[in-house]
């Protein structure tokens, strides 16, 4: 009895590194699929955007087109004094195109956390330069009930030298749908900033979405940012050209 407990003991301690890497895979597997499944190969989306403050309102219309995860852009088509507003990704390089001046300004990596518009999403949050899925460590935490959706709970922390704006992201995935529920961000010594919570299930193109996203300061009463997609289409076709510092200027 007593080598039956030494071998069990020695085979769990041997089974220990391999079933926290099987975890680490189950948790980065429910991550991945549920970014492909918002991102797609491609999509293109039409977008409204209100950013509301205690004292104020203000809504904009958008357009985004995005190609794997090294091209995005984002287009502002309203209010007239935005209008024309532009933000790329090509190849992790970033930039503003600004009608009002007519200048292109390149984005630093500092900036990628500053806020986007005005809003409560930062620039990378829009722009998508980090990968949820290549820049972060996963560990499945819990499961539980998120506006009635039963949920993975997963723990995002990220890799040495990652280019990240977050300490830490927690994310709620729905078990059925894979949808990204609610976020929750927290900055380098793992105080809560922001979270982000899903809402309106709708069939858009080939699969269903969740239509609404909410970001709120956790700090900051009576701030957030909705986001709600009008329509969308996945796996486009769409070349890598689109995705250039000409095209900013003319695209519609």
């Amino acid at each position: 009895m007593k080598l039956y407990k030494t071998i069990t003991l020695v085979s769990i301690l041997l089974l220990f590194p391999y079933l926290l890497w099987a975890q680490e895979m189950d948790a980065k597997a429910i991550v991945k699929k549920s970014d492909e499944k918002l991102r797609g190969n491609s999509n293109k989306a039409t977008m409204s955007m209100r950013i509301v403050r205690p004292d104020w309102e203000r809504s904009m219309s958008l357009k985004s087109w995005s190609k794997g995860q090294d091209y995005s852009l984002v287009l502002v088509t309203a209010p007239a004094k935005d209008k024309g507003t532009v933000s790329l990704m090509r190849e992790k390089e970033l930039w503003n195109w600004m009608p009002s001046i007519e200048r292109t300004i390149k984005i630093s990596p500092s900036m990628m956390s500053q806020s986007w518009m005005g809003s409560d999403f930062t620039n990378d949050d829009l722009l998508k330069q980090s990968s949820i899925v290549e820049d972060y460590n996963h560990t499945l935490e819990a499961e539980e009930e998120v506006s009635g959706f039963d949920c993975y709970k997963i723990k995002l922390m990220p890799k040495p030298d990652a280019p990240v704006v977050w300490g830490k992201i927690e994310l709620w995935i729905s078990k059925e749908e894979f949808h990204q529920v609610k976020a929750a961000y927290y900055d380098e010594d793992e105080y809560l900033v922001n979270e982000m919570q899903a809402y309106d299930p709708a069939t858009m193109d080939d699969r269903e979405i969740l239509t609404r996203l909410e970001m709120r300061p956790v700090d900051e009463e009576g701030h957030k940012t909705v986001i709600t997609y009008e329509d969308i289409d996945f796996d486009i076709n769409i070349s890598e050209s689109f995705f250039s510092l000409q095209n900013m200027r003319r695209v519609r």
